[in-house]
């Protein structure tokens, strides 16, 4: 059976149809079987809650941790289920033994909330965290690579990076940053917020110390599904949010992470669904037919505003930002409110996201957009 027409694929999803959702990167988009699916979970939960979350859950949870397991190609044992990623990213952070003087690096194209979080964990410690300065537009990932372990020195402990960065959309090369840190005795925490589904993912392979991830964006789980990967022996390290019913003596590492005290957990549980409304539409075909228009749209928007890509397009999957020719404040409003069209104006760099059912009209739509509000005389007729 063929991939539906992203045209098929929308009418899938609760999106207004009216708007121009350019911006699925940022919170992502729940398909409507799936989240029907999910309020199935939350409407059984409430007609039986002590046996659901007494008695019930905890062999739900493994149930759906073993689909994510396979679908991320690692052990169930080690995944744990948390919120999204930044909270895997805060669990991993202090769960290093840092120390004054020690260095944790970085590129200078993290997520901020990721940023503000290792700056809090490095005053807490003494420790410093280390932006290295990525020199864009890049001309091949290998630069990139070079660039972040020239800050190196003798008193870095550990490597975090995205997986895919939130505000360029790029495509790091985690594979040969997790191997140049090994080589060194580093640990590695990768954020990979944006990377289940648009990517394919190996994590045994890849075998990062630490990775985190999100659901809710490309995969399209429920908003409030993510997942934390540890390898076994940083397992014990690891400690949840808070200290409940997943401190008991002979507790599991998913217990501790997961076991918080009451809460819905049917995001969780939806993940399986998630997985399956993908598998049952032929997504790799969804996944290169959105990453072809993404690197199209990308030229079309580099010719219209004069600038230069950031990187290849081996650095691109489904999310593309491209450099404004000049300051613009308040374009990413003005773009919704006049034509409809949401996508995120950020640092001077307006972020594309190709879903699934993004279509090439609504690219078009948002090229003549731009060039009705970056038009001079066009934005003094509207003053």
């Amino acid at each position: 059976m063929p991939a539906p027409s992203p045209s098929e694929l929308r009418r899938e999803y609760l999106l207004e149809p009216a708007i121009a959702f350019l911006n699925h990167g940022s919170f992502g988009a729940c398909p409507r079987p799936v989240f029907e699916r999910y309020q199935a979970w939350q409407r059984e939960l409430e007609r039986e809650p002590v046996d659901f979350l007494a008695r019930r859950l905890p062999d739900l949870l493994s149930s759906a941790r073993a689909a994510l397991a396979a679908y991320l190609s690692c052990a169930p044992a080690d995944l744990a289920f948390v919120q999204n990623a930044t909270t895997g990213v805060n669990l991993a952070a202090r769960s290093l033994d840092l120390r004054a003087g020690d260095e944790v690096l970085t590129t200078d194209l993290e997520y901020g909330a990721c940023d503000l979080a290792w700056d809090w964990v490095c005053r807490s410690t003494g420790a410093r965290y280390v932006r290295a300065p990525i020199p864009l537009p890049l001309r091949d990932a290998g630069r990139l690579v070079d660039a972040l372990f020239d800050s190196a020195t003798e008193h870095t402990r550990g490597v975090f990076v995205s997986h895919i960065t939130s505000t360029t959309g790029l495509v790091l090369p985690v594979e040969d940053i997790l191997a140049r840190a090994r080589t060194l005795g580093l640990v590695t925490i990768v954020d990979g917020a944006h990377a289940p589904s648009q990517v394919p993912l190996d994590l045994d392979r890849l075998g990062a110390d630490y990775y985190a991830g999100n659901l809710h964006k490309w995969l399209g789980a429920p908003k409030g599904a993510g997942f934390l990967h540890v390898g076994p022996e940083n397992q014990a390290r690891v400690d949840a949010a808070i200290v409940s019913w997943g401190y008991v003596e002979g507790a599991t590492f998913q217990e501790r992470i997961e076991r918080q005290g009451t809460r819905d957990p049917a995001a969780w549980l939806t993940v399986p669904d998630a997985i399956g409304f993908q598998a049952g539409r032929d997504w790799d075909d969804v996944r290169d037919r959105s990453r072809r228009l993404a690197h199209e749209a990308r030229r079309d928007l580099c010719d219209l505003l004069g600038t230069e890509p950031l990187g290849p397009d081996a650095m691109v999957a489904q999310m593309a930002a491209v450099r404004l020719p000049r300051p613009c404040g308040g374009l990413s409003e003005r773009l919704f409110a006049r034509h409809r069209v949401e996508i995120p104006v950020e640092d001077e760099l307006l972020r594309l996201s190709v879903a699934g059912y993004t279509t090439r009209e609504e690219i078009e739509r948002l090229l003549a957009a731009l060039v009705r509000e970056l038009d001079p005389e066009h934005g003094q007729r509207d003053e």
